[in-house]
């Protein structure tokens, strides 16, 4: 599944180099030679992307080009799409350990690419006006309206904090950290903007079903209500933003431009195709058929 001979070690150099790059610093006297080694990262990260969306691109060239026949296809992803129904997330609910689900929620948090900082790059110059719009509410909310105790990023970290997890690249399984290198490369990268949005877009629209089911296997392990928030705020709140973002955000880029359903419908597929190999590659951690 992987054209990488050591694909942990290729996307473990990966995620320090989008640490790296995305994380604010000074100016180093050697910032030229940073850039020159920037462009090699970038030429592999690339070639990544583009394997990812080959595997994606023939189901990605069905989607209808109108923009209401597109939004259906879409949302039929719900239903048919890569790793929807994986019968890990009914056994996280229903008969994992603590132990189990320690390890299962450090390997998501070492993935978390930050959806906030996704959406506010992927947004960057975007057109039409009503998907920018939305683009900004759904960040609003990400970033708890202004409060700091609603900011969903903060949300995750308690939850790190309260099951005393330490998500680290090393003791990360690399189709956890592939998932947040291709997120990175879409929103970091403007000729994969709409990619991004696609890939935006089913996250919202396929989480909440997920992240349900491990609220309930935490409530069943006795873990606080306070550290169960972010899952029980997200089974929720993405579902008003999912039906948000398919009608003004979706629906308004094909409208304007019926080609951009096929790199929607890349995005959206290569996100879900990632997300399915990390279910399968949990699957095998925890011996389940």
């Amino acid at each position: 599944m992987t054209p990488y001979p050591d694909p942990h070690a290729f996307h473990s150099e990966l995620c320090r180099f989008n640490a790296g790059r995305l994380t604010p610093a000074r100016i180093r006297p050697d910032w030229e030679a940073d850039i020159r080694a920037e462009v090699d990262m970038r030429a592999t990260e690339g070639y990544f992307v583009e394997v990812e969306r080959a595997r994606a691109f023939e189901r990605a060239a069905q989607a209808p080009w109108d923009a209401a026949g597109f939004t259906d296809w879409f949302e039929d992803l719900r239903r048919c799409g890569p790793g929807q129904g994986d019968p890990l997330f009914p056994w996280l609910a229903e008969q994992a350990t603590l132990e189990q689900m320690r390890w299962f929620l450090t390997q998501e948090a070492a993935g978390e690419a930050g959806f906030d900082d996704l959406v506010a790059m992927a947004q960057v110059k975007l057109q039409p006006v009503r998907a920018k719009l939305e683009m900004a509410r759904n960040y609003w909310d990400e970033m708890g309206r202004g409060h700091e105790r609603g900011m969903h990023g903060l949300m995750l970290h308690a939850v790190v904090r309260e099951l005393g997890l330490r998500p680290s690249i090393a003791d990360t399984v690399w189709e956890s950290l592939a998932l947040a290198n291709l997120m990175v490369a879409l929103a970091a990268n403007r000729r994969y903007a709409y990619q991004a949005i696609g890939a935006l877009g089913v996250i919202e629209m396929t989480a909440p079903g997920r992240v349900a089911l491990v609220n309930e296997g935490l409530k069943r392990l006795g873990v606080a209500t306070d550290a169960r928030l972010y899952f029980q705020l997200h089974s929720e709140l993405d579902v008003k933003h999912s039906k948000a973002w398919n009608a003004e955000v979706l629906y308004s880029i094909v409208d304007s431009d019926p080609e951009l359903a096929q790199p929607i419908a890349e995005g959206a597929l290569m996100r879900l195709a990632c997300g399915a190999r990390c279910f399968e590659r949990y699957r095998r951690h925890f011996g389940l058929t």
